[in-house]
């Protein structure tokens, strides 16, 4: 493998590495199981749009570092710089600098659905919350026999606002959606396969990875500007409502995100202890 460009060589959060014609990009943290901190917000667009404008790349492999793929936002690490937008008296200026940030954070796992090139996903281990937001945004989605995974956003107080309720209707369908963000369930590979969250399950990471690796070389053989149009024409049946729905959501939780049911989720979080959640 080589590096795909030499303005992605100082990346944080991720690696991006190229063979032939597909591009790998590994998640690396810095956060425990690659946990989605303030380097991965910033530097995902941009490896994105560079792969995205990069002529030798036709395909994307998208996989986690490690043991998992990842855990999703890392809060801890987000948490201080939204003090003072999640604060209870917190008013219409903060409101909408936090509308910002929370589109911001949509835009940056949408440039992943906004790529020309398809992107397949290797998932290994955990995949919770702002993880099934990244894969939802991916083409196709690829498991380890190990991997479980959790649209988990209701769990802390919140209204998972970064693409799987957008997205993940189409892809598993309306009820196991609904189940899945009412309850911040955990599903293991099987049951993601038999749903359609997954396309197959493979006996371990090597293997899961070898299959993307192999499935993304299959695609980059086929004429590039062909399997890019093919990408747009079904893009059009769903991206104006994926748009809408990151739009309206982003809205609802700038008004209606800060909460104590939220603040006792953080503290119980940080203090390792389950949550008791007033509805307040």
């Amino acid at each position: 493998m080589t590096r795909s460009s030499d303005n992605l060589r100082d990346l944080v959060s991720m690696t991006v590495d190229r063979t032939g014609h597909v591009a790998e990009v590994t998640l690396l943290g810095p956060g425990k199981g690659n946990a989605m901190g303030p380097d991965f917000w910033r530097e995902l667009p941009l490896v994105f749009g560079a792969l995205d404008d990069d002529p030798e790349v036709r395909a994307i492999v998208l996989t986690g570092g490690g043991a998992h793929f990842s855990y999703g936002l890392d809060l801890p690490a987000m948490m201080p710089s939204w003090a003072e937008y999640l604060g209870g008296e917190a008013l219409a200026g903060p409101r909408t600098k936090f509308l910002d940030e929370v589109r911001r954070l949509q835009d940056a796992v949408g440039s992943v659905a906004a790529t020309r090139k398809p992107v397949v996903a290797a998932v290994a281990g955990w995949c919770i919350g702002g993880g099934v937001d990244l894969i939802s945004a991916a083409d196709i989605r690829l498991a380890s026999a190990d991997a479980k995974f959790s649209v988990r956003e209701v769990k802390v107080a919140i209204v998972a606002d970064l693409g799987s309720l957008q997205r993940l209707g189409a892809i598993i369908g309306e009820g196991h959606l609904r189940e899945l963000a009412f309850t911040g369930k955990d599903i293991d590979a099987a049951r993601a396969e038999r749903i359609g969250l997954v396309n197959d399950v493979y006996p371990d990471a090597e293997t899961v990875l070898a299959a993307a690796r192999d499935l993304a070389a299959e695609i980059a053989a086929n004429p590039p500007l062909v399997v890019q149009g093919v990408k747009d024409v079904l893009s059009v049946n769903t991206e104006q409502q994926v748009a809408a729905g990151l739009r309206y959501v982003s809205a609802w939780n700038s008004a209606f995100l800060p909460s104590r049911d939220l603040q006792e989720a953080v503290q119980a979080f940080m203090e390792r202890r389950d949550p008791v959640f007033r509805g307040e």
